[in-house]
C-alpha cells in the first residue's frame, strides 16, 4: 500500500463523469481518475478497485489539463491537510465554486499513486496554478513531495476510523438506505401482516418479542428452502402525490423494525363450537406464521406489514450532472409534521429510475417564484416572479417513479412544489 495518497474517483466512472460535466468535443477535463470513488459508504478496499490499462490511459490523457482559474472558489486554500471527518464534497467546496466538478481538478501522479481510488486523513493537497489553469496535487510545485501515508495492519475499529473519505457524511443518509420503502398500494396491501402477539396482555412488541403473521389467502407466509426468512416491518404506507398532476407516484412505508421468520403458516383441525345450540364440530383452522422481532425503531403492533429484507447493496456516490435534462418537483419533505427542509435534510422528488435518475446525480434547487399583482400598472395584471436558484441537492436512492435526495447546500428552506433542474 505504497503512498496511500490516492484520490477518490471511481476510475471506471471517470470518462462518464467527464462526459456529464463537459459534453462536447473539446472537454477541458482534468485530472480525474483521482478522487471520487471512495464515495463508497461501505468502504471497499482499494484492492477491490484495480486500475485497468484503459483507466490509466484515460487518466494520462486528462490529467494534464486542469480547470480554469475562474472555476476556483474565491478563497481556495493553497494547501490543505485532509482531516478525519472530512468528506470529498466538503474538500471540493473549499477549492471549487461547484463542488460536484471535482474530477476536473485533481491532478494525478501515476508514478506514485498506484491505485488512485482513495484519499485518506493526513494526506496533504497542494493547489497549483499554471497559466490560466489550476490543478490539485499531492506534491508542491517546487518539487517537494507531499507526505507519505504509511498503512500497517490494524484492528477493524481503527481501520474504520482512518479509512478513505466518503463523498457525503454517512450518518445523514444511512437510515434512508434501509428504512424508507416505496411500493405500489397493491404490493403493500398484499404483504403479510401481524395479526396477534405472543403475549396477549400487550398491544405492542419490541426487540426480543414474538408475534404471529398471516399473508393473503393465495400467498401464505411459508418457511421453505429458497424463501425469505428475514423481513422488514412497515406501518401504514403514506401516498406520495405529484404536486403538479396530483397523481399518486407510490406509497412510502413507515419503517418500524426487522423480524426473523421462525415458523411458516400452517393448518390444524380443531374442535370448535357449532353455534348457539352448544354443540361442537371439527374444523380446519389457519395457524399464523411465527416471527421474532430482531430490531425495532418503534414498537410494532397488529396490522403492521412485513416485506422481505432486500440484499445488501454497496452504493457508490460519484457526483455528476445528468446526461439528459431533468426537471423534477419536490413531492415531500421527509420527517413527521415537517413542512420545510434545510441543509442536510432529505426530500422526495417526482422523478425516478424510469426518468433516467440515478445515484450521484446533482440537481440545482429552485425556489418557486410567487404570483402577485403588478401594483405599478393600472391594469393590475397578475404576474409570476422568476424561479431563483436556491441550492444544490444530490440523488442517493432512486425508486421507479420517485427518488430520495439529500440537500447539500441551501439558501432558503425547501418546500413541496419546489423545482430541481440540471445545474449550470
Amino acid at each position: 500500500m505504497q503512498n496511500v495518497q490516492c484520490f477518490v474517483k471511481l476510475a471506471a466512472a471517470l470518462s462518464k463523469t467527464m462526459k456529464h460535466t463537459f459534453p462536447g468535443a473539446t472537454r477541458a477535463l482534468t485530472a480525474p481518475l483521482g478522487l471520487l470513488a471512495a464515495a463508497l459508504l461501505a468502504g471497499q478496499p482499494a484492492s477491490a478497485q484495480p486500475v485497468t490499462p484503459t483507466q490509466r490511459g484515460v487518466a494520462q490523457q486528462v490529467a494534464s489539463q486542469g480547470v480554469p482559474l475562474a472555476a476556483l472558489a474565491p478563497n481556495a486554500p493553497e494547501e490543505y491537510t485532509v482531516r478525519k471527518g472530512d468528506t470529498l464534497w466538503r474538500i471540493s467546496g473549499m477549492f471549487l465554486k461547484s463542488p460536484w466538478r471535482w474530477p476536473e481538478l485533481w491532478g494525478m501522479n501515476l508514478k506514485d499513486i498506484r491505485n488512485p481510488h482513495l484519499i485518506y486523513p493526513g494526506q496533504h493537497l497542494y493547489l497549483e496554478r499554471v497559466g490560466d489553469r489550476a490543478f490539485l496535487r499531492t506534491g508542491r510545485a517546487d518539487g517537494q513531495p507531499g507526505a507519505t501515508i504509511r498503512v500497517s495492519p490494524r484492528n477493524r475499529v481503527e481501520m474504520l476510523g482512518t479509512g478513505p473519505l466518503p463523498t457525503l457524511e454517512p450518518h445523514l443518509i444511512e437510515p434512508f438506505l434501509t428504512e424508507p420503502l416505496v411500493v405500489d398500494d397493491d404490493t403493500f396491501q398484499r404483504a403479510p401482516r401481524i395479526v396477534a402477539l405472543a403475549n396477549q396482555s400487550r398491544v405492542l412488541v419490541a426487540k426480543g418479542d414474538r408475534a404471529y403473521v398471516r399473508g393473503p389467502v393465495d400467498a401464505p407466509l411459508l418457511a421453505a428452502p429458497g424463501l425469505p426468512t428475514d423481513f422488514r416491518v412497515f406501518r401504514t404506507a403514506t401516498p406520495l402525490k405529484d404536486p403538479v398532476s396530483g397523481e399518486i407516484l407510490g406509497y412510502e412505508g413507515q419503517y418500524v423494525g426487522q423480524a426473523a421468520l421462525v415458523r411458516g403458516e400452517s393448518e390444524t383441525e380443531e374442535t370448535v363450537k357449532a353455534g348457539f345450540g352448544g354443540g361442537t364440530t371439527q374444523k380446519v383452522l389457519p395457524v399464523p406464521a411465527t416471527i421474532d422481532v430482531t430490531s425495532s425503531k418503534e414498537e410494532m403492533k397488529a396490522g403492521d406489514r412485513l416485506l422481505p429484507e432486500p440484499p445488501r447493496e454497496f452504493r457508490n456516490y460519484v457526483p455528476h450532472v445528468p446526461d439528459l435534462p431533468i426537471e423534477a418537483r419536490v413531492v415531500s419533505v421527509h420527517g413527521n409534521a415537517v413542512r420545510y427542509a434545510g441543509q442536510n435534510q432529505i426530500v422526495v422528488i417526482n422523478k425516478g429510475l424510469r426518468d433516467g435518475v440515478e445515484n450521484g446525480q446533482v440537481l440545482a434547487l429552485l425556489s418557486t417564484g410567487p404570483q402577485l399583482l403588478d401594483k405599478t400598472d393600472k391594469s393590475r395584471d397578475t404576474i409570476k416572479l422568476p424561479d431563483e436558484r436556491n441550492g444544490i441537492a444530490m440523488v442517493f436512492r432512486p425508486f421507479e417513479r420517485v427518488s430520495y435526495v439529500l440537500v447539500m447546500e441551501i439558501t432558503n428552506p425547501v418546500q413541496v412544489g419546489d423545482k430541481l433542474i440540471n445545474p449550470n
